[in-house]
């Protein structure tokens, strides 16, 4: 049982690994050949954001297949841990208010795609 949650985590976690990559690929060539302004980037992001850690607690839950909203809420916290690490040991900068609650925005769209995830997966395999 463990293991089979650390694997739907892991599917989550990846998948949220790719799409970030593949959305900042993306944003930077929309920065480069268009005139997005600075503003926009900033909801552009943050509706990206929601989306990826919406669809990683998605898949997290439909590969686990139960409580959802437990795989979601690790697949945020997850994803908050490694941002948290990166910021800190990268650029020695905790985490401002408006990130934190950025961050828990993100944990809350990841247990809600959990939650759908496990639904949307069909019957539990015994």
């Amino acid at each position: 049982m463990f293991q089979e949650r650390m694997k739907a985590l892991g599917y989550g976690w990846v998948t949220i690994l790719v799409m970030m990559l593949a959305s900042s690929l993306v944003l930077a060539l929309f920065l480069r050949f268009t005139d997005m302004t600075a503003g926009t980037l900033q909801w552009v992001t943050l509706v990206l954001g929601l989306l990826t850690l919406f669809i990683g607690g998605f898949v997290s839950g439909a590969k686990g297949k139960e409580r959802g909203w437990m795989l979601g809420l690790f697949t945020g916290l997850g994803f908050v841990l490694i941002v948290l690490l990166f910021q800190y040991l990268g650029y020695q900068k905790g985490m401002s208010t408006t990130q934190m609650m950025y961050q828990g925005g993100y944990t809350l769209a990841a247990m809600l795609g959990g939650v759908i995830g496990v639904n949307m997966a069909g019957d539990k395999q015994s």
